[in-house]
């Protein structure tokens, strides 16, 4: 699901709702695998702006992954592939309207990328300054760039790595 317009909101409360609203929606569809289902992303985080979709990783062992793909499949999910990035296989979906937009990847347990998400995330939780500042800049990246989420998401970036490397990814 593309971004086609960027928009970035005050944090709201509701997000947490709706996350677990659709978290009861993929357990469900999910139920005969075990899972661990993640909230990641700027939504994720008391008090940070964020575009108003909610990020989701679904952590399952490898073993399980292409179970999980067509159960998520059968659940109304369209499997969309890596994407490009290795251990996160993407999905879109079509006819979710009682739902918050949200991406969602599923990831095996021992995926590199999950251990960055959840990492961001768990250290923008403990760290208001730097939350702060991350919200200066995803702002000031969604007013110079409304229409190209390809630059906004490159103006956020020196931000991202920066903390990437001093978490030691």
């Amino acid at each position: 699901m593309r971004t086609k317009h960027v928009v970035v909101l005050p944090y709201d409360e509701k997000w947490a709702q709706e996350f677990e609203l659709i978290r009861k929606e993929l357990s469900s569809a999910l139920s005969s695998i075990p899972t661990m289902i993640e909230h990641v992303g700027s939504t994720a985080v008391k008090g940070l702006c964020a575009k108003p979709i909610i990020d989701i990783d679904v952590v399952v062992a490898e073993t399980d992954l292409s179970i999980a793909i067509r159960l998520l499949q059968s659940a109304g999910y369209i499997y969309e592939g890596d994407l490009g990035i290795k251990g996160r296989e993407a999905f879109s979906y079509e006819g979710k309207d009682h739902l918050m937009t949200h991406h969602l990847y599923v990831c095996p347990t021992n995926s590199a990328e999950l251990k960055r998400h959840l990492a961001f995330r768990d250290y923008l939780r403990t760290h208001p300054a730097q939350v702060e500042e991350y919200e200066e800049i995803k702002s000031r990246a969604a007013s110079l760039y409304p229409d190209d989420v390809d630059k906004y998401i490159e103006y956020k970036s020196p931000f991202i790595e920066k903390t990437y490397r001093s978490l030691g990814f």
